[in-house]
């Protein structure tokens, strides 16, 4: 029941994506979530809420903010999921974001979520949002992982030690969540004294020095701002508005180089939180040491070793992606649903009874013709799309739940350094596997615009969807020579691709640095649920798209426009060796990457290809952009200019390698 509550509840969430001003309610209180990524924060918010963002078990999941209503103790609270955090000394653009929102003063709870488990780790955070006299409760979450880790915690003495509330919960299974309403519903911030950090004299003087200048400006800041602005680029806290001057004399303070030359304020002010946090822990914490290896460990070394980690990884794509998804998604589901369901049944009911509901013929053809709604658009999107796309986002839930992402980033890392990425870049790239909006929206986790940039391009040019993916396993399955051409094309290009823009592009190598989750078994209804969400997300996104784009291409029809425009194209499809029908699939491809190709499968259907002829046109649909969907993500979040360059570069890059492949097809007589 509590699932179908929860899928009831997926529409009523609200993700207000990259924006910080969050526009929250004025009537009712707040509650900010905060933490380290992968500690459980959506879970919470889900469990707070009976609302539904992603949860999943690798950090980064929460790419925006989300936020939802509920009613605790009779009182409304408007709760916020933000994006994860370490510090207040943010490093990516999201930890600003996050940052801003935490001194916003709009929050009338900050809730701190942490892993029980690195509670060590995490409690610095803790202590900066404590200095900074912030309305603090402290969640132990994933409580349930501290037998298997032979540890224990003391909650009454670390609450006694902060002089905050401290609550221990599982949020996934909802254990702790009735206590720590309550304790929401009656806090009241009535806890005058908290935690004191005493830093050496050196530090606290220049505090003092900064807070004297600030109140002859009337600027009343907190302690903890004081120690940002000691620690941080001044210019980089930028929740507080100070005059250029003001920055200036900040500045002058910190380098009085009279004083002491290379002094490291970040080093000492960071030293002293973790002795204090070491103090705390080593009096609340207890964990006995076992010298046996458990099975996870044994596991966990095997996948992030080279070799057998690059093993693993062929099984869960050959087993994932080639199997389940391209075997069974893309040819015994879409058969079925096409060949039986809407061949069968669904298109002959509509053939049957537009034409006696709607008599204009023209009207009809929207409809029912070649380039219907029913039966081209809805075919494409239900009988061609959902069966893989469903199962790819089923597949991947229980991949990325398990926690093999994290390990697949640190595999991988070496590799993507060659091509200006990190580690980091892997998760976009795996979603951009599922959608590449989806995975568009998610690089704006990556730390530097360099690699936002070209972690962008690459989705766009050379990461094909799920859809497209099991379409192009359907057209290339019986032709395995094809399928490893194509293979070799795309890794080619998206190496090469990689490769230049590393060069060209601006910036520093990437420092790659992630907290890998325990290896955990995933939980059916958490799979369940987020397959259900992602493919309503989906189906919100490409529905809308099929139908503009049924009607365009009736109305091209209509008006001799779409005749045009495929004997325009038809010159290019000449040159790519192709026959001129393809520029229809081309058209579609327009729309949508996995649209084309279930253009292409129809003409494949139809006998329209030769071998060779299929892998050239499946090579440029590949590299084709995604969708528009996609290109408006890539503007939005990479600016007009940008988003548009990317989308140019990436049409361009299709047709030209597409020409390419033809022409060593023909230079070298190649028969496939």
């Amino acid at each position: 029941m509590k699932i179908i509550q929860k899928l009831k509840n997926i529409h009523t969430t609200k993700d207000c994506c990259h924006d910080e001003n969050i526009c929250l309610s004025k009537k009712n209180k707040k509650i900010i979530l905060v933490g380290a990524p992968n500690v459980g924060k959506s879970a919470l918010f889900n469990a707070l809420t009976d609302s539904y963002v992603t949860v999943s078990n690798y950090p980064g999941t929460t790419v925006g903010i989300s936020k939802a209503v509920t009613r605790i103790e009779g009182q409304n609270y408007e709760v916020v999921d933000t994006p994860g955090m370490y510090s207040l000394l943010s490093i990516s653009e999201e930890e600003k974001i996050t940052r801003k929102i935490i001194f916003s003063g709009e929050g009338d709870i900050i809730i701190h979520v942490v892993d029980a488990k690195n509670i060590e780790r995490m409690l610095p955070l803790t202590l900066q949002l404590i200095e900074a006299r912030l309305p603090v409760i402290l969640v132990l979450n994933l409580m349930d992982e501290l037998d298997k880790y032979q540890m224990k915690i003391n909650v009454q003495e670390l609450e006694d030690k902060l002089m905050i509330p401290v609550l221990p919960t599982v949020a996934t299974k909802e254990i702790g969540i009735d206590k720590l309403k309550k304790t929401i519903r009656k806090y009241k911030n009535a806890y005058p004294n908290y935690v004191h950090i005493v830093y050496n004299q050196y530090v606290e003087q220049k505090i003092k020095e900064i807070n004297e200048l600030l109140s002859q400006t009337k600027q009343k800041l907190s302690r903890a701002i004081t120690l940002l602005l000691l620690q941080d680029e001044v210019s980089e806290i930028d929740f507080i508005a100070l005059s250029n001057e003001l920055i200036l004399k900040i500045n002058n303070i910190k380098t009085n180089v009279n004083e002491r030359a290379f002094y490291s304020f970040l080093y000492e002010i960071s030293l002293a939180k973790q002795k204090k946090t070491t103090e705390i822990t080593s009096l609340i914490l207890s964990q006995k040491k076992s010298k046996i290896k458990s099975f996870a460990d044994m596991l966990n070394e095997l996948m992030i070793n080279p070799w057998s980690g690059t093993f693993i990884l062929i099984i869960v794509i050959y087993v994932g992606l080639y199997l389940i998804v391209g075997k069974f998604g893309a040819g015994i589901a879409v058969d079925f649903v096409e060949n039986i369901i809407f061949k069968k049944y669904i298109n002959p009911f509509f053939i049957h009874y537009i034409p006696r509901i709607i008599p204009w013929i023209i009207v009809q053809n929207l409809f029912i013709g070649e380039y219907g709604i029913l039966t081209l658009g809805l075919r494409y999107a239900i009988a061609i799309i959902l069966p893989i796309i469903g199962i790819f986002f089923f597949v991947f839930a229980i991949i990325e739940d398990s926690g093999y992402l994290p390990r697949l980033s640190m595999l991988i890392d070496r590799i993507f350094k060659k091509i200006g990425l990190s580690g980091k870049a892997v998760i976009p790239m795996v979603l951009g596997l599922g959608c590449s909006t989806m995975a568009t929206m998610v690089t704006r986790t990556l730390p530097t615009k360099r690699e936002r940039i070209l972690a962008t391009i690459l989705l766009a040019c050379a990461i094909p969807c799920s859809a497209q993916l099991g379409v192009l396993f359907i057209l290339l399955a019986q032709y395995p020579k094809s399928l490893m051409i194509w293979g070799l094309f795309i890794t080619s290009i998206f190496l090469l691709v990689g490769y230049l823009g590393a060069k060209l592009l601006p910036g520093n190598p990437p420092i790659f640095f992630m907290e890998v989750p325990p290896l955990r078994l995933p939980t059916l209804p958490n799979i369940l649920i987020k397959t259900y969400a992602r493919i309503v997300w989906y189906l919100k996104e490409v529905f809308p798209l099929f139908i503009f784009a049924s009607i365009l291409l009736w109305f091209g029809q209509m008006t001799g426009l779409f005749n045009i425009l495929i004997t325009k194209l038809g010159y290019l499809m000449k040159l790519l060796g192709l026959p001129e029908k393809t520029a229809v699939a081309f058209v579609f491809g327009f729309f949508r990457r996995d649209f084309g190709a279930a253009g292409l499968y129809d003409m494949q259907k139809a006998g329209i290809f030769t071998v060779n002829q299929l892998t050239v046109a499946v090579i440029t649909m590949t590299l084709f952009p995604a969708c528009i969907a996609q290109a408006l993500m890539m503007v939005k979040e990479r600016g007009n200019k940008m988003g548009t360059a990317i989308f140019i570069f990436c049409v361009v890059t299709a047709f030209s390698i597409g020409f390419v492949a033809n022409i060593i097809f023909t230079f070298f007589n190649i028969r496939l």
